[in-house]
């Protein structure tokens, strides 16, 4: 479990993060969600120790992050796998050397170890002797998918995705949060997902967070988020013509 606690965060003048308190639970698909400039993105690079707070803690598992020393910051990014939004795989490198690129930085495992975890996990993601692939011979995505696989290669206790769909077609995407969502129950990983597809958020949203203006103005599930009077949210989901048209059959 990830428990945030009364965040704040400002870049010079501008208080992006004021206060913000959630809890994000494990074996759960936990979804950031809100209107652009809300702070989604400064949220997750907060959890994920990319930007230093100006105030209040952040807990894994009970581990304060904020008061780690370096060498103790070192052992929990270990047991952090991260999607990034562009895929951010390395064009030079095979689909196989990217997948073991943490595995390299972080493990003494002899190549033979490693070359089996690899393979283990491109198996999980559907792209089983897909190794001497480039990037650029592959679609978006199966990008996506080996994104996937690096981020799950270290076995993590976290996985944080900033908008896996993105680029994405709607039949593609689906497949990314169904894999997402098998992985997270399977790994009883505390997943955090930042995301403005709101297929995503009734596909796979256990849990929703609602940002608007640095604040957490809701959170919920995605039956109650359909129900919810929450003005903001309203506006936010009923941008949608299938979602209002699901609102209109319940």
């Amino acid at each position: 479990m990830i428990k945030v606690d009364s965040i704040h965060k400002s870049f010079a003048d501008n208080h992006v993060l004021k206060g913000i308190s959630a809890e994000f639970e494990q074996g759960k698909t936990n979804l950031i969600i809100g209107q652009s400039g809300s702070g989604k993105t400064v949220f997750l690079k907060c959890m994920l120790g990319l930007h230093e707070l100006d105030a209040g803690s952040i807990f894994f598992d009970g581990r304060d992050f904020n008061r780690m020393d370096f060498k103790e910051r070192k052992e929990v990014r270990k047991e952090l796998g991260m999607v990034f939004q562009g895929g951010a795989l390395f064009d030079s490198m095979t689909v196989e050397e990217n997948v073991m690129f943490p595995l390299n930085m972080f493990t003494n495992q002899t190549r033979g170890e490693k070359l089996m975890r690899v393979n283990e996990v491109l198996d999980r993601v559907n792209l089983n002797g897909k190794n001497h692939l480039f990037p650029s011979e592959t679609s978006g995505g199966m990008q996506k998918r080996i994104a996937i696989a690096r981020a799950i290669s270290m076995n993590p206790k976290y996985l944080f995705c900033d908008e896996p769909n993105s680029g994405l077609d709607p039949r593609t995407a689906i497949v990314i949060d169904t894999l997402i969502a098998e992985i997270t129950h399977e790994y009883q990983m505390t997943t955090v997902i930042n995301t403005h597809d709101m297929n995503s958020v009734m596909e796979i949203g256990e849990k929703i967070v609602f940002l608007k203006d640095g604040h957490k103005a809701w959170e919920g599930t995605s039956d109650s988020i359909l129900k919810t009077d929450h003005e903001a949210v309203v506006d936010f989901v009923y941008t949608s013509k299938i979602l209002r048209s699901i609102r209109e059959k319940n």
